[in-house]
């Protein structure tokens, strides 16, 4: 009987004490500023792997792969309605696609500086603010369909 009487009364301590510990931390965590969760300052995002049709004599005669990365600053890009990334997928889609003057078995002479920037340019025309800072190409290459199949 003592026993129980005893635990019951180290069960109510416990309760008590636990209650005026959660208290008193909720009261110092609101009375702490806030946190800022979200990064300032350019971000860097990577955006997926784009696969182009390279089409000559009637067929594909290959893929251009290619792979690029924005920077934009953290502030524009959590205002904006969109995201970016499909825009930038897009726009270069589009530059390599229908580039009449891309050499596509001799890469070495693309202006990949030229392509960068204009891609930049488009997608921010698009959006209509100056979302990305910039744009950076990772990976550009050339797969033929005999290297695909092989």
């Amino acid at each position: 009987m003592m026993r129980l009487l005893i635990t019951g009364i180290w069960a109510c301590l416990v309760t008590v004490g636990t209650s005026f510990g959660i208290s008193y931390w909720k009261e110092t965590a609101a009375a702490l500023p806030a946190k800022q969760d979200q990064p300032e300052g350019l971000v860097y995002e990577k955006v997926k792997v784009i696969n182009v049709p390279m089409i000559a004599d009637g067929s594909v005669q290959g893929y251009i792969i290619t792979q690029l990365v924005f920077t934009a600053n953290a502030k524009v890009l959590r205002q904006l309605p969109v995201p970016p990334e499909p825009f930038v997928v897009d726009e270069a889609f589009r530059m390599i696609y229908g580039d009449q003057k891309l050499d596509f078995k001799n890469l070495g002479r693309y202006d990949l500086t030229q392509f960068a920037q204009a891609v930049r340019a488009q997608v921010n025309k698009r959006l209509q603010t100056e979302a990305l800072q910039e744009v950076l190409v990772q990976d550009f290459n050339y797969v033929s369909k005999d290297q695909i199949r092989r």
